[in-house]
């Protein structure tokens, strides 16, 4: 073949690949949010009276709050809250207040009441639920919304779920909630990582525990159940003070449990639930410990911080700070449960599992059963099991399901 014809060729290559290789760099289809699509649903929503359920989480894309959205387009009455309040600067575990916001009547779900009232509803015709779970069981958010669903079933209003993403993802781990174990953090027998949406969480519980509401989700778009909250291309609001960041998730998912025992989770810090410590541990020894576990995707520096709120004020504590080196290969409960055994191992003398104001531990409410506790209990065991309520909770989950993987 002569030089021309070669060149001819090469052109000819390049000009059948060049398409191909555009096509692969071209960003992925653009998440839309629940809120994002509201104008979608116009029709239905235009002559009726809103209220909003919502807090500093509630935004667009382009941080626009669903407050402001929603008073624009339509007839927002109500704002109701949940812990932490509107803005998500009210302490965990504090009583949030009503309020006012430019004229409209903020009304607390996390004071005197966390149910809505029938008086709180009467001059409403649809809630719209905008909040950014987290993805773990024991967060408060997934119970203001199930209450509100019972209470809208109770009172002849609808509710209208405008969906987010999960930041974890769509994996599911760790125990199944035990009857005997509901609580606020916890109201329904959900894997510890669940692995849903807060409106696949909606359509699960209004069917399964039948609470009757007159229920519509607002899905998302373009969002698929492998994805972390970083490739959602979403901006993040903290959902509460201790969850700055979406990665703070994962650890939260790890760490979470182990702040219901007499350690410190790094609240207090600007690390919550990376750092694990208390000043009667040895940061090297549990360092040690840990890393010889050979945990997938983690790994775990001896360290030493000092709170300057919660438990362990200004003292310093030793302990451990919670590397993620890979997401995918992370078992977030797994890892927890190690710890938590590794704790009881070496310095049973120290720890403790402190009771509630009622009865029981609040460490099993949080992990939703007791069997940690026990170290008669082969933890191998225990991890098998949790696998098999994996795999039922994968199977009764799945018609409830609105994303691919």
């Amino acid at each position: 073949m002569s030089k021309t014809g070669n060149y001819l060729l090469v052109i000819a290559l390049l000009l059948f690949l060049i398409p191909s290789v555009v096509e692969a760099k071209k960003a992925p289809p653009e998440v839309l949010l629940g809120i994002e699509r509201l104008a979608e649903y116009k029709g239905e929503l235009s002559d009726k009276r809103l209220g909003l359920l919502t807090n500093q989480t509630g935004v667009t894309k382009s941080l626009q709050s669903s407050v402001d959205v929603v008073r624009e387009e339509f007839n927002l009455v109500a704002i109701f809250v949940p812990e932490h309040g509107l803005s998500g600067a009210v302490v965990a575990g504090e009583s949030v207040a009503d309020a006012q916001y430019e004229g409209v009547p903020v009304r607390s779900l996390y004071g005197a009441t966390k149910r809505p009232t029938a008086e709180m509803l009467a001059d409403i015709d649809v809630l719209l639920v905008d909040l950014q779970d987290i993805g773990v069981r024991h967060y408060t958010y997934t119970s203001s919304l199930a209450y509100a669903m019972e209470a809208c079933a109770e009172f002849g209003k609808t509710i209208v779920v405008l969906d987010r993403p999960n930041p974890l993802g769509g994996k599911i781990e760790g125990p199944t909630l035990k009857k005997g174990y509901e609580s606020f953090i916890g109201l329904y027998p959900l894997p510890l990582r669940h692995g849903l949406t807060i409106g696949e969480y909606a359509k699960l519980i209004n069917q399964e525990y039948a609470i009757g509401a007159d229920l519509l989700v607002i899905p998302l778009k373009n969002w698929r159940r492998g994805m972390y909250f970083a490739k959602t291309g979403l901006p993040w609001v903290a959902t509460s003070p201790n969850i700055p960041t979406a990665e703070t998730a994962l650890p939260y998912a790890i760490t979470g449990i182990v702040g219901d025992l007499n350690v410190s989770v790094g609240v207090g810090t600007t690390k919550p639930f990376e750092y694990v410590g208390a000043p009667w541990l040895d940061k090297k020894t549990l360092a040690s410990e840990l890393n010889g576990l050979g945990l997938p995707g983690v790994f775990f520096r001896p360290i030493a911080f000092e709170p300057k709120y919660g438990i362990y004020k200004d003292e310093v504590c030793q302990g451990v700070q919670v590397h993620i080196l890979d997401s995918d290969k992370v078992q977030a409960a797994q890892t927890g449960a190690q710890l938590v055994r590794v704790l009881i191992n070496n310095y049973s003398d120290q720890l403790a599992f402190p009771l509630r104001q009622t009865e029981g531990y609040k460490f099993d409410i949080a992990l939703g059963e007791s069997s940690l506790r026990y170290v008669n209990l082969s933890l191998d065991n225990i991890l098998e099991r949790w696998q098999r309520e994996n795999e039922e909770f994968r199977v009764l989950s799945k018609p409830y399901l609105l994303y691919p993987w």
